[in-house]
């Protein structure tokens, strides 16, 4: 059995009825390096003069406390996701944030991970997949359900499909789990009109905030890539959720989809032009499987001089902010004020 241990601050949060947001971990132990980075330009604007980034410290580390930060600044409690030494733990302190984030050997965990590396007793991040399968779990003993959760794009249906069939794990995981995913869209590396149509095949609302086209994660959206329908706010998106699991039996979740800040994205032609020839050079060097993503995202990195990564921790960043206010909503039936949307 997998054990799972809701944290302190989470439990009394589910207990007392505060908003909540849970957090991947997976960007903590594969995503940033380990190394120093000077703090992107958009932190000024997310941290709002509360704990700096520290240059100094390891980025990894930096970039997911930034995360929580930006959850509690919004009035939510951040719930962190990780697997400590095979305990999945669902609200992660700091301590356990830092010694996850300098593990020497973790594993990315989806949903398929889980119970292989609890009984190896492993350290681990959890992908979109593996942090909605430890909600499901965690709503098995919490006081009232934790159904918010925010990541920086989701996964999906990968180029090439039709030659190597490789889906992400994600789309199935988001619509059999009831919680509303807050993301740029998915993955700019990805098929993404391919991803979308299968959002649509298995059931899963896609809502764009403030924008009828489906987001391209580090940068906005545009025709002929739509979202289901578009919201004018965050209340009415979280009206809408919570419409839909309980009118719906056994209904699974919801997309907001959250376009990354416009000031920090990229032009989506630059975007495009540039993924679709380093996925030929990655074609033509054989990189294939798991290493495709982590290769193509240095690359990305790379050819566009970091800017790349400015754009990919504003838009975790906003859907930090975007879900700590849709979390704020969802505590109060919908209906709570909180304050300027983005």
């Amino acid at each position: 059995m997998v054990r799972v241990r809701i944290g302190n601050a989470v439990m009394a949060a589910l207990r007392d009825g505060v908003p909540v947001v849970a957090l991947e971990t997976a960007v903590l132990t594969h995503g940033l390096p380990r190394s120093p980075l000077q703090a992107p330009p958009c932190c000024a604007e997310f941290l709002d003069g509360a704990r700096p980034w520290d240059a100094r410290g390891p980025a990894n580390l930096e970039l997911a406390r930034a995360m929580a930060q930006v959850v509690a600044l919004g009035g939510a409690v951040p719930a962190t996701v990780g697997m400590r030494k095979g305990e999945l733990v669902i609200g992660l302190d700091d301590d356990e944030l830092a010694a996850l984030g300098n593990a020497e050997t973790p594993v990315k965990l989806s949903t398929r991970d889980l119970a292989a590396a609890a009984i190896a007793g492993e350290d681990g991040g959890t992908t979109v997949a593996g942090t909605l399968a430890a909600m499901a779990m965690a709503n098995r003993q919490a006081p009232t359900p934790l159904r918010v959760f925010a990541t920086g794009g989701i996964g999906g249906v990968h180029r090439g499909w039709t030659e190597r069939p490789d889906v992400s794990a994600d789309l199935l995981a988001l619509a059999r789990t009831p919680a509303c995913v807050v993301s740029a869209g998915a993955k700019s590396i990805l098929d993404l009109p391919a991803t979308v149509e299968a959002l649509d095949s298995l059931g899963v609302p896609v809502l764009g905030l403030t924008t009828r086209w489906f987001p391209r994660f580090l940068s906005g959206g545009a025709a002929p890539l739509a979202v289901q329908r578009e919201v004018a706010s965050i209340d009415q998106a979280a009206r809408i959720a919570l419409a839909h699991w309980s009118s719906l039996p056994g209904a699974g979740g919801v997309l907001l989809a959250n376009p990354p800040p416009e000031r920090w994205a990229l032009g989506v032609d630059e975007l495009e032009s540039t993924i679709a020839r380093l996925v030929r050079e990655a074609h033509a060097a054989r990189v294939s499987a798991a290493d495709v993503t982590p290769h193509l995202l240095a690359s990305l990195a790379h050819a566009t001089g970091g800017r790349s990564v400015d754009a990919n921790v504003a838009a975790l960043l906003n859907n930090a902010r975007v879900a700590a206010r849709l979390a704020a909503c969802m505590a109060n039936a919908g209906t709570a004020p909180v304050g300027r949307e983005s």
